[in-house]
């Protein structure tokens, strides 16, 4: 047996695999800060082998609450993901159980979204009549990183800002994107036509493709979480937010929303913005119709679980969609979806996975339609 990860977002250290029912596994801790949860690693030459992999410091994780409930993704392609049914958390270690069917197998924390995909989402984009690609500068390692535009800035367009992936290894939030552009750019679809005549959408795909390319679960390659660096951020630090955040000045911003993923919950929601100073009553009745709307385009949303009042403290304004709710006043969300699955609809074979984040992604073109056809949806430079 071998086992690697020197491939895109790959990660895992192998502390022990001489024995296939005690392999011994480390989570991978982020470049250059000591998060850990993201894996992502090949098995090969394991047909019909029972395997027992013990994940010996799970309990190190960035989140150890995530892992009651999860369930480790599999594939024999990579391009169709299934989940591990014998995945349990005890005692502070993660272990899966399978037995690979093929020789090479690949197991990760979540359906990867790999920086080729990314690419060729961009190209699809540009070759789009209705889109184009623009580069706002580089990465701290030098990658681009890039923006779509949908529609053309004109007096009354509206502009709204959506970026995706500032946490790395949160792959369900490009999936995400990948199906609301795929909708958006569609010629034959009515919603995604009124969208365009009524607005300018700034799409961040991929906030952090350094972070993505090296299989980092939630900071950049010099150890920023990006979505703590919205107040000050450093143009050598944590570039991508200086210069998505400079873009945005110069745009204006109607509406904001955040993709992420929660390794926690097994629940589709916002986190809000009742807590931003400055919050207005007509600001709260935009964000309650926008929620509203969102929950009618798609059962997977749901408004009764979520993050618990104060949980962010003096950080709050540091956060992308709590800097941008307090300096332009906006509806400014962040949509959280699960790493594990949506508990009020579980799919045991696949779990939460990328397809049905593209379709929520594809959902959301709705409340962006009604949020615009409001009197009340007005640009705010």
């Amino acid at each position: 047996m071998k086992i690697s990860s020197n491939f895109d977002s790959g990660a895992i250290e192998v502390v022990r695999l001489d024995d296939p029912q005690d392999i011994r596994l480390r989570l991978r801790a982020d470049n250059a800060a000591a998060f850990r949860q993201w894996f992502h690693f090949r098995l090969s030459d394991a047909a019909g082998t029972p395997l027992r992999m013990v994940f010996e410091n799970a309990g190190e994780a960035a989140y150890p609450d995530g892992w009651p409930g999860y369930r480790c993704v599999a594939s024999y392609d990579r391009q169709n993901w299934f989940r591990i049914a014998s995945t349990r958390y005890e005692d502070g270690r993660l272990v899966v159980e399978h037995t690979p069917e093929r020789d090479c197998i690949y197991y990760a924390y979540f359906e990867p979204y790999s920086h080729e995909r990314h690419l060729d989402l961009l190209c699809r984009a540009e070759l789009s009549p209705f889109a184009s690609v623009h580069n706002l500068g580089s990465t701290v390692e030098g990658r681009d990183l890039d923006m779509v535009v949908v529609g053309r800035p004109a007096p009354g367009r509206v502009p709204v800002w959506i970026i995706a992936r500032q946490h790395p290894g949160e792959t369900m939030a490009e999936w995400f994107v990948e199906g609301l552009l795929e909708r958006l750019l569609d010629a034959a679809d009515p919603v995604a036509r009124k969208v365009r005549e009524h607005a300018v959408l700034y799409v961040v795909p991929n906030m952090n493709p350094d972070g993505a390319v090296r299989g980092n679960l939630r900071t950049n390659a010099a150890g920023r979480n990006l979505n703590r660096e919205w107040r000050a951020p450093d143009a050598q630090a944590s570039p991508e937010v200086f210069l998505v955040r400079a873009e945005m000045e110069r745009s204006g911003c109607a509406l904001f929303l955040d993709i992420h993923g929660d390794e926690a919950l097994p629940y589709v929601f916002f986190s809000t913005a009742e807590e931003v100073p400055g919050f207005s009553a007509d600001t709260a009745a935009r964000q309650a119709r926008f929620i509203e709307a969102f929950a009618a385009a798609s059962p997977d949303f749901q408004t009764v679980e979520g993050y618990k009042p104060g949980r962010f403290g003096d950080e709050l304004l540091t956060l992308a969609s709590k800097w941008v709710a307090h300096r332009f006043g906006c509806v400014s969300l962040t949509l959280e979806m699960p790493f594990k699955d949506n508990a009020n609809l579980p799919d045991g074979q696949v779990g939460w996975n990328g397809a049905r984040s593209k379709r929520l992604g594809a959902a959301m073109l709705n409340p962006l339609w009604r949020h615009l056809a409001a009197d009340d949806a007005a640009p705010v430079a």
